[in-house]
């Protein structure tokens, strides 16, 4: 099948022209072939302030079991809490959950919850009893 419209397949004549060519005769110093050293690592940023969050401990309406709960946050969504009821519940060894845009931690929690929100960012209080 020969015709005008098929590209050859062979490989066809070298490149007559290399752009990279002149570069090797302008006199450039070599490259150094020594690793460039790693940039410096960012400066530790002052933890960010996030606001005020109460922590409260609850006992009332739950048949005496006790219950730390974390309320106030200001412009965080749901997966946010999530994500931190999730870090609360793994260092504190207990259940909990999102309630009415509320944490709840089962237990008095109120040490380990608070260095939590701290390291979040957060200026936990302690509120009520």
């Amino acid at each position: 099948m020969s015709g005008a419209g098929n590209v050859p397949t062979d490989g066809g004549p070298g490149l007559g022209h290399n752009p990279f060519g002149a570069l090797s005769s302008a006199g450039l110093p070599a490259g150094s072939t020594q690793p460039r050293p790693a940039p410096p690592a960012p400066a530790a940023a002052a933890p960010r302030n996030r606001g005020r969050v109460d922590i409260i401990r609850e006992t009332g309406g739950r048949a005496g079991k006790t219950v730390t709960v974390v309320t106030g946050f200001c412009g965080i969504g749901g997966p946010e809490k999530e994500g931190l009821a999730k870090a609360m519940r793994a260092a504190c060894g207990c259940g909990g959950t999102v309630k009415d845009g509320r944490i709840e931690i089962q237990g008095d929690q109120r040490e380990t919850v608070a260095r939590i929100l701290a390291e979040a960012g957060f200026r936990p209080v302690f509120a009520g009893g």
